[in-house]
């Protein structure tokens, strides 16, 4: 039995070749199928250049195994999301490894309702079936069927749900779909924008579908994949910038001059936003930063409601606790009505209608929020030995520490400052978040100080 390197804890991401190719794609599809017992199942794919070969594999191997497939063809994650609970489907994949590097491909598996498949929910299960590779031969009369469908028409319909298009003014907006899979949405955005006069113009950046990525990896959290955006936003005097990533799960926000704005604070805006709407709802938000979205949820009359940072983790809290919005700092944002699912584009809607509606630039909306809890932004540190540097920064702060949680690592508080500090899920780093109120120059002193007691 051959062990399978490319599941991980959330999903499936390897590199291509030895971790991932398309026998292994095909074994995945049955194994999928042996252990989820699917009747129909949609498909879909980012822009890389091997995902369209590894779909196609993954499919087989689901049409061998009995599975009808439904491929809506290029397609970021969640349109697959969209796809499985608008169709009531069985479940879906999507065929995409974000923003990794160039050389691998994964994928996103869900099942009825769009509800995750990870370690926890299944997802070892298909690994222990796809590493066996011991499949019953295969019957012609029983295979599955295979279908190429659009689900575009209505998703964007579902998208325009969000919004009033009578609240929105004249608006100018720089789209840079990273030459991912956002391209085509965009468009149909565009079109139904126009199609109900609404005065919203749109310049697009790298919005040509490329999986060769002539302009880099699309990935907006790391400072050095910004300047494209912000140039433009400059040069066009847009009113706001937005950013995707490679398969659009995520959307990054800028300003009217070019300023990146912090995920985190996004989370508090859109959280606001929400509760005006529904009063005393409940929001998600994960323990990395907290302090801002507990303070603007509870002014607003909203319960904040803290989970463990995974999209796992938040959609499963999310259906306990009927939250109408979930938000993570890393721009992960939640909805109840997108079936507890994570998405890139409804953000960025809801956003440019507050900017028409409150009159107000986007910078001014958060800035007063940005002063009141000044954050580090996350700090990641490769250590030789992460477990132990992690115990010293817990034994030389946690003595003078008012508040202690473990939801997700370590989360000290003190009168006028916090922080959380945790190994990464994903990757060989512990993640440094801190935050305080109102003073930057604490900030920067206690960040300095973790750090160097990390990196000793």
């Amino acid at each position: 039995m051959t062990q399978l390197s490319c599941f991980k804890a959330y999903d499936i991401r390897g590199r291509l070749g030895d971790e991932l190719n398309e026998d292994i794609a095909y074994r995945i599809g049955r194994a999928y199928a042996e252990s989820v017992k699917p009747k129909k199942v949609v498909v879909g794919g980012d822009v890389r250049l091997t995902s369209e070969s590894l779909k196609l594999a993954l499919s087989r191997g689901l049409q061998d195994a009995g599975t009808d497939v439904l491929d809506i063809g290029l397609a970021g994650t969640e349109e697959v999301y969209f796809a499985t609970f608008h169709l009531a489907l069985d479940g879906g994949i999507e065929v995409t490894a974000s923003h990794n590097p160039i050389d691998y491909n994964g994928m996103k598996l869900v099942g009825a309702g769009a509800r995750p498949i990870s370690s926890d929910t299944g997802l070892l299960a298909i690994q222990r079936l796809a590493e066996l590779n011991q499949f019953s031969a295969v019957d012609p009369a029983a295979r599955g069927s295979y279908q190429q469908i659009s689900v575009l028409d209505a998703y964007i319909d579902h998208l325009m749900g969000y919004i009033t298009p009578a609240n929105f003014k004249p608006l100018k907006l720089v789209i840079n779909s990273g030459n991912g899979a956002a391209g085509h949405v965009i468009d149909a955005l565009e079109k139904r924008f126009q199609q109900l006069k609404m005065p919203i113009s749109l310049i697009k950046v790298h919005h040509q579908a490329d999986g060769t990525f002539p302009n880099g990896i699309p990935n907006p959290l790391l400072p050095e994949c910004r300047q494209a955006t912000r140039d433009a936003v400059l040069a066009y005097g847009a009113d706001m910038g937005i950013a995707f990533d490679g398969d659009f799960d995520r959307c990054f926000l800028f300003d009217h001059k070019g300023g990146f704005i912090e995920g985190y604070y996004i989370v508090g805006l859109l959280a606001e936003a929400f509760l005006q709407k529904k009063p005393g709802a409940k929001i998600i938000h994960d323990p990395r930063l907290s302090w801002n979205t507990i303070d603007v949820v509870q002014a607003a009359g909203g319960q904040a409601v803290i989970c463990k940072t995974g999209h796992a983790f938040i959609k499963q809290r999310m259906r306990e606790e009927d939250a109408i919005y979930g938000g993570e700092m890393s721009a992960h944002h939640y909805f109840r009505d997108f079936a507890y699912c994570d998405s890139g584009m409804i953000p960025w809607l809801l956003v440019a209608e507050l900017l028409c509606v409150k009159n107000k630039t986007l910078e001014q909306m958060v800035k007063d929020r940005m002063a009141a809890y000044p954050a580090s932004g996350e700090i990641n540190s490769k250590l030789d030995n992460p477990t132990e540097a992690i115990e010293r920064v817990r034994a030389t702060y946690q003595p003078e520490a008012i508040c202690v949680d473990e939801t997700d690592g370590i989360s000290l508080a003190f009168a006028d400052w916090r922080f959380n500090l945790r190994s990464s899920n994903t990757e060989p780093v512990v993640r440094l978040n801190v935050e305080s109120r109102a003073n930057k120059i604490l900030l920067d002193k206690k960040t300095n100080e973790i750090l160097n007691l990390l990196r000793q």
